[in-house]
């Protein structure tokens, strides 16, 4: 059956303003240099979804583990099924694997904000007979911050793409969230970011989501974004995950 994007837009948003969204990282862009606390675990069962009235992209699902091995220290991965659908072709299959660890070398006082990296590789394990894979590993290498005041929380920063093939260019991603806990369970924020051209046959882009998460206990939580880019295909963007914490 075939699905119209708009349908999926307004779901999306139903979503995220019918329900009452995590600290940081997803569901947005722009992450943080918070890293999982010492010997506890996060996992996610999400979708990550981009559409525009030609195509549309999503992982279906994807799943992501994140464990803090030592302190200040964070292992991550992500496990992607992906989906892709044009006018005329829909594929679904094994994307491609991330792989990250987040450091966290300057704690956070009354002030200074907490400053942290979290490079990442985008492995090549997709399925290229579908054209979910990439041909070579990409690498990611940013600066993140954050601050605190109360409920109110900001963070963001950026870093560079190595991003190899034909036909690619290297490419730098920023952004900036902000968001504040209106309750023990609902919190509310929004980031803006900007990403360079990454392939000769693209353009610079800005964009923006919106979102937050519901903590229905201390383990297990909702997230959810949505959100627009300034591409010419006018792209529409998000995010819907569950995450448990341990």
């Amino acid at each position: 059956m075939k699905i119209n994007n708009s349908v999926l837009f307004y779901t999306a948003l139903f979503l995220l303003y019918n329900t009452a969204f995590i600290v940081a990282g997803p569901p947005f862009l722009t992450d943080d240099p918070q890293p999982v606390d010492f010997q506890h675990w996060e996992f996610y069962v999400a979708s990550s979804m981009q559409f525009d009235k030609s195509q549309s992209d999503a992982t279906l699902p994807h799943f992501e583990v994140n464990y803090g091995a030592i302190p200040n220290l964070q292992l991550h991965i992500i496990v992607p099924i992906a989906y892709s659908r044009t006018d005329n072709n829909a594929v679904y299959g094994f994307s491609n694997m991330e792989l990250g660890i987040k450091y966290r070398f300057i704690q956070e006082t009354d002030d200074v904000p907490q400053i942290g990296t979290f490079p990442l590789v985008i492995a090549p394990t997709g399925d290229k007979s579908k054209n979910l894979g990439i041909e070579k590993a990409q690498l990611y290498i940013p600066v993140w911050l954050q601050k605190s005041w109360g409920k109110l929380t900001t963070y963001g920063g950026g870093g560079y793409w190595y991003n190899p093939g034909a036909g690619n260019r290297n490419w730098i991603f920023t952004g900036w969230e902000v968001q504040y806990d209106f309750s023990e369970t609902f919190t509310l924020g929004g980031e803006i970011y900007y990403q360079t051209a990454d392939a000769v046959d693209s353009n610079a882009q800005t964009g923006f989501n919106i979102g937050g998460y519901i903590n229905f206990d201390q383990h297990n939580h909702l997230l959810l974004s949505i959100g627009k880019t300034s591409s010419t295909s006018n792209t529409a963007t998000a995010y819907l995950g569950y995450q448990l914490t341990i």
